[in-house]
């Protein structure tokens, strides 16, 4: 994000339009990221990735699926593909992992 370099080079005497201008965004975009630098959406997902690690913890061999049907038990209606991304994005993933399919016998080349 590009939000902070602009306020420090603001403390450094550059003026916000100047700046804003040389990066390519608006004065807007900067001020309402100034007044609030934490979306409505970043609280929600720390919310429910401290609930996704504290169910993670209490049973590991979970995935993601089964861990949403436990936030939907909890009450948090949340969709698999969101859990999914949180859950990727954390490094939170089952101890159990699918067993991949392989070629079978290895033949050999020669005579």
């Amino acid at each position: 994000m590009m939000y902070p370099l602009v306020c420090e080079l603001q403390a450094d005497g550059f003026a916000v339009s100047m700046i804003c201008r040389v990066l390519g965004f608006s004065k807007q975009g900067f001020y309402k990221w100034k007044r609030k630098p934490c979306s409505d959406r970043d609280y929600d997902d720390a919310y429910v990735v401290n609930r996704i690690i504290d169910i993670h913890k209490s049973d590991s061999a979970l995935g993601y699926r089964f861990i949403c049907d436990e936030l939907n038990n909890q009450g948090i209606e949340i969709s698999e593909s969101r859990t999914q991304r949180l859950c990727n994005q954390h490094n939170i993933a089952s101890i159990i992992a699918k067993k991949r399919k392989g070629k079978g016998k290895t033949r050999s080349c020669g005579s």
